[in-house]
């Protein structure tokens, strides 16, 4: 975590902003906006200096992580080490994938994981200017434990657990979820619990599903941009609140 970042829990001042936090740091005696990603990766401001857990020889798979908020990073005698999402710089997410549109790169049936990879290894001229006029990196911290961890604070795992929007949503219920499998028609019908959140994810019938870990599981999550339904489960005397 940089040292400089500030978060504010504004729901602490104003009952109606719960669940809202700003972050930012301190310029003189003023809260200004933190470092958007080029800000935090320009060689003169660089506030994780000293602060790196690793050297990585890929910066496309580097940048999918900050996304993605978790992964492992594999070392040369074969060895892993798991590293999670710790925290954001409070820019609003912008999608890669939205950018490569606009900017006529790509086209939308273009725009999964993999066809985006394949554009930033056949741009590399481009690359660091697109990852830079993002807003949206994350700091990321070493852990030991079974998997990726969420927002709930334990093991997310493998085709059981999805990321929701919390305002709408109470993290930790199960959610039944109809849908199918990526670019198919067959379905994919299962209880799921909400054990996490993400910055993309807004909204009351949305949710990231994790795959887990390895190539299929990437390939499967690469894909992923099914429409469908979800019920959320919840005891019958529950008091059900609205942001």
């Amino acid at each position: 975590m940089p040292d400089d970042l500030i978060v504010v829990d504004l729901g602490d001042v104003y009952p109606e902003l719960k669940n809202k936090r700003l972050r930012g740091r301190l310029d003189g005696n003023r809260v200004v906006p933190y470092l958007d990603r080029g800000g935090i990766e320009n060689a003169t401001s660089r506030p994780l200096k000293s602060k790196e857990l690793v050297w990585v020889e890929d910066e496309i798979e580097a940048f999918f992580l900050h996304i993605q908020g978790s992964g492992r990073v594999q070392f040369d005698d074969g060895t892993t080490m798991r590293v999670g999402y710790a925290d954001q710089n409070g820019h609003p997410f912008r999608s890669v994938g939205r950018l490569l549109i606009d900017k006529g790169e790509l086209n939308l049936a273009q725009t999964s994981m993999q066809g985006i990879k394949a554009w930033a290894r056949a741009n590399p001229q481009k690359v660091t200017m697109f990852m830079t006029s993002l807003q949206n990196p994350i700091a990321i911290l070493p852990n030991d434990l079974a998997g990726p961890i969420g927002t709930l604070g334990v093991a997310l795992t493998a085709e059981r657990s999805i990321a929701i929007d919390s305002r709408v949503i109470p993290l930790g219920s199960p959610v039944y979820l109809a849908t199918t499998y990526p670019n198919t028609k067959k379905p994919l019908n299962r209880l799921m619990l909400a054990q996490d959140t993400g910055g993309a994810i807004n909204g009351a019938v949305r949710a990231d599903f994790f795959w887990g870990f390895g190539d299929g599981a990437g390939k499967q999550a690469g894909m992923m941009k099914q429409s469908g339904l979800m019920w959320v489960l919840l005891p019958k005397d529950y008091s059900v609140v609205t942001n």
